[in-house]
């Protein structure tokens, strides 16, 4: 599952790579504590008119669990891209900001008793999400990718290519159907988990490792790849598969809210400050 995969990954690791490439996109020191953290809120700047005349603030949900999206920094500040692309929709909207971090399995339920306005947590869009909420355009995509020993030339990786080459995937993963259905005369090896699967390859006992672009970008770039691989072709998208992507859930009757965050997310894409969030967390480009 791409959110345990990427939490064992170490939230060191992701820290570093997202600091490296850090564009300053404003911040506000937040401490940690035990209780359910609320960032600063965002006022937005003098002269800048509102959105909605309605609307003084958008109060957003995530968790802090799952970096680059959203976690805790080692100076105890809530960031990540989903923390701070929620910070940009309301900048450009000219609303305050009030973003809070809840458990996982409790933002949903908060959303559903009006405690938020938005959850914007790395959330895959599924007929179970669309049964009780609605969701805004899908600002992330999710892709898969090959990671494998670094070195040798660089090519398109497709079933021919591949044929009788070992590669290494989680069991019972969507990742294992797609090899099964697209790269068949491949020699597929499965693990029980994705850490194994990895292992696989930087042990020299698999070829290839194909698994969740997230996940392995955090894996090449962090210590426990030991610097031995590098991602390989790709991106493969196939929403049968791998799902349509991320998107911000909002309640169902909030139709004014939908709106207005959809226009903003195609603002700040035409702008180039999406294309901004995303360099800053995600280097290597997985999509």
């Amino acid at each position: 599952m791409v959110r345990k995969s990427i939490i064992s990954a170490g939230l060191t690791s992701a820290i570093l790579i997202a600091a490296q490439f850090a564009l300053m996109l404003p911040a506000s020191a937040q401490a940690r504590n035990e209780t359910p953290t609320e960032a600063p809120s965002i006022a937005p700047p003098a002269g800048t008119p509102s959105a909605s005349t309605r609307r003084f603030a958008i109060r957003f949900l995530t968790d802090s669990e799952f970096p680059p999206f959203h976690y805790y920094d080692e100076d105890g500040v809530l960031t990540g891209f989903d923390v701070d692309l929620a910070r940009a929709i309301c900048l450009e909207l000219g609303t305050q900001c009030e973003i809070r971090a809840l458990p996982w399995n409790e933002l949903l339920p908060a959303l559903r008793r009006g405690e938020a306005d938005a959850v914007i947590a790395a959330q895959r869009i599924t007929p179970s999400l669309l049964k009780d909420f609605d969701i805004t355009d899908r600002y992330f995509y999710t892709a898969a990718w090959f990671a494998g020993l670094r070195g040798g030339q660089r090519q398109a990786i497709t079933p021919e290519l591949l044929e009788r080459r070992r590669i290494a995937v989680a069991r019972g993963s969507p990742h294992e159907a797609y090899l099964r259905t697209f790269f068949r005369e491949s020699a597929i090896e499965t693990t029980e988990t994705v850490e194994q699967a990895r292992e696989a390859v930087r042990q020299g006992r698999a070829d290839l490792v194909f698994g969740d672009g997230i996940g392995l970008v955090f894996w090449v770039n962090g210590s426990l790849s030991q610097d031995c691989c590098e991602l390989k072709g790709g991106p493969f998208f196939e929403p049968k598969f791998f799902g349509d992507g991320l998107a911000i859930t909002v309640p169902r009757q909030d139709v004014e809210l939908k709106r207005m965050i959809n226009r903003t997310l195609e603002r700040l894409r035409r702008s180039g400050r999406y294309e901004e969030l995303i360099l800053r967390y995600f280097p290597n480009r997985i999509f």
